[in-house]
């Protein structure tokens, strides 16, 4: 019998697994585990599954699985998640807290919120972007944690599933990509991302968020402090000698795999 947690970060789904007493899953069984949990037909249903355990150098540790059964870097949504449960389990407190991903240790700011919590996350931000040439598209790549491609378009309605899996999977990407397809309106940005690993789009991408704000303040199209619309809500970056992202999560159920 397995207990779990089901939580959203603005339609960014996860399931999680508290691991912070014990090993749950084997190592040898988590990718397998997340490729057939994270089916919404035959699973439970997720984009994937994180554990959170006890870390050695920070305050938890958390592991990431997406639902084709790769183990991603790190991801914005799902530490929201972190925290949101993590807070309702007594394993943090509110204040600063550290978590160790494989992208590395991120700091976060844990605060109070009308959700019950909010968080502001110390993202890891290259400091240069590459410029390229795609499939008729202007691509700007930067690593956030995680690689992410950003492509400014004047309209979202484009077939992104026929169009992203061309560049998420370009030889010039050699751990592939995610896929952002970005419209600027006063000031803030709307955003559309494929995300690699789920091999679809998400409602939101936390990472993603970041990057296309990053980007698009270096280029001079924002400010600062940039308003990011998803398909599953609003995410905010602030942009100074750090890159703070700012976001929620929700529990949506606890369950039991039998």
């Amino acid at each position: 019998m397995i207990l779990f947690t089901k939580l959203h970060g603005n339609g960014n789904d996860f399931i999680l697994i508290d691991e912070y007493g014990r090993e749950v899953i084997p190592e040898a069984e988590k990718s397998a585990f997340a490729k057939r949990f994270c089916n919404r037909r035959y699973g439970v249903g997720a984009d994937g599954v994180i554990f959170v355990s006890r870390s050695r150098q920070a305050n938890l540790r958390m592991r990431i699985f997406n639902s084709d059964g790769s183990e991603a870097e790190m991801c914005g949504n799902g530490l929201f998640c972190v925290v949101k449960y993590s807070i309702e389990a007594g394993h943090i407190i509110l204040g600063e807290v550290q978590i160790e991903t494989l992208a590395g240790d991120v700091k976060s700011e844990v605060r109070k919120h009308a959700k019950g919590v909010w968080a502001k996350l110390d993202m890891p931000v290259s400091e240069s972007f590459s410029e390229l040439k795609l499939y008729d598209f202007e691509v700007f790549a930067l690593d956030v944690g995680v690689p992410h491609a950003v492509i400014f378009v004047d309209d979202l309605s484009l077939p992104i599933s026929e169009i992203a899996p061309k560049i998420r999977f370009d030889p010039v990407f050699p751990m592939g990509t995610n896929v952002n397809f970005v419209f600027v309106e006063h000031g803030d940005l709307k955003i559309r991302t494929y995300e690699r690993g789920v091999e679809d789009e998400t409602l939101s991408c936390g990472t993603g968020a970041v990057a296309c704000a990053v980007i698009a303040s270096r280029l001079g199209k924002v400010g600062d402090k940039v308003n990011v619309q998803t398909k599953g809500g609003l995410l905010r970056v602030y942009i100074n000698d750090n890159v703070f992202l700012e976001g929620t999560a929700e529990i949506v159920y606890e369950g039991v795999i039998r």
